[in-house]
């Protein structure tokens, strides 16, 4: 799901991205042409491996003010994502609530 929070920018919720979070933030910024990504919060699909450090650093480029990875997330990608988005990260277990 995209949302458009005006004057804030795009809020990109995820089921369990297969896509891949990065190709998701980006055609969501394609398809409705605004460029601020203010959070994207979901299932990242996202484990370890070569391509953690990659997806990290790209989501990072992007400058969401909130990052909340879900399920599908792995312990090490939350520990990744919380190191190189320091201000954006935040932690999500049930219950959790997010007013945007």
């Amino acid at each position: 799901m995209v949302l458009h929070i005006r004057d804030k920018g795009l809020v990109i919720l995820t089921g369990c991205g297969h896509a891949g979070i990065v190709n998701i933030v980006r055609y969501a910024k394609r398809l409705t042409k605004i460029d601020h990504v203010h959070a994207v919060l979901g299932g990242f699909h996202l484990r370890g491996g070569d391509t953690l450090p990659a997806t990290v650093q790209a989501l990072a480029y992007e400058e969401p003010d909130f990052v909340v990875p879900a399920h599908c997330t792995s312990w090490n990608a939350h520990q990744a994502l919380a190191e190189g988005l320091p201000n954006a990260y935040r932690p999500n277990a049930v219950g959790s609530r997010y007013e945007l």
